[in-house]
């Protein structure tokens, strides 16, 4: 089963140090029944980009958590076996956590397939949009607009082997 897994550059750059993307259970988004049904689409693909994208809100999610990671979203594409990552029954009927499983155990870097991460011109868009997020979930049209506006931004595939370059800024700032 592929697994498209939520973090930000400073996460990747751990994950690249350790191996591993976490020791789990790790949040992530699959093409689950519930995101079937609410995507309305048979065709993989399409169905797998909505889970990205839902991983994509994650990374969001954790950039507004942390104020001094880079602003881009990171999404880790990873192939698990099946029946290690289930949805979430607590979560189940909740719109917000549609695609959302649970991956039990520990999640090596080198399972990953790819990894997908904003270009450097989507920083500004996507700072806004994590400055907004608490507000846009309470409901403010604008915030959510501004959330749209990071949607707006595709982001870029790199080859796992190319998580080096991606990381080495974050990792010299580190050694500071």
């Amino acid at each position: 089963m592929r697994v498209y897994v939520p973090l930000t550059l400073p996460g990747l750059a751990e994950a690249h140090k350790t191996g591993e993307l976490g020791t789990g259970p790790l949040v992530a988004y699959a093409v689950t029944p519930a995101l079937r049904e609410w995507y309305l689409s048979d065709d993989i693909e399409e169905l797998e980009y909505a889970a990205l994208s839902r991983a994509a809100l994650a990374s969001l999610r954790l950039l507004a958590a942390d104020p001094d990671a880079v602003r881009r979203r990171v999404v880790v594409a990873v192939d698990v076996p099946d029946g290690v990552a289930e949805a979430g029954p607590d979560r189940g009927s909740d719109p917000s956590a549609l695609g959302e499983v649970r991956v039990a155990g520990a999640v090596r870097l080198a399972k990953a397939a790819a990894v997908h991460v904003d270009a450097d011109d989507a920083e500004r868009d996507v700072a806004a949009a994590a400055g907004a997020l608490e507000a846009a979930d309470g409901g403010d049209d604008d915030a959510q607009f501004l959330v749209d506006e990071a949607d707006d931004h595709e982001l870029l595939w790199f080859a796992t082997q190319e998580i080096p370059n991606l990381v080495v800024g974050v990792q010299e700032a580190g050694r500071r």
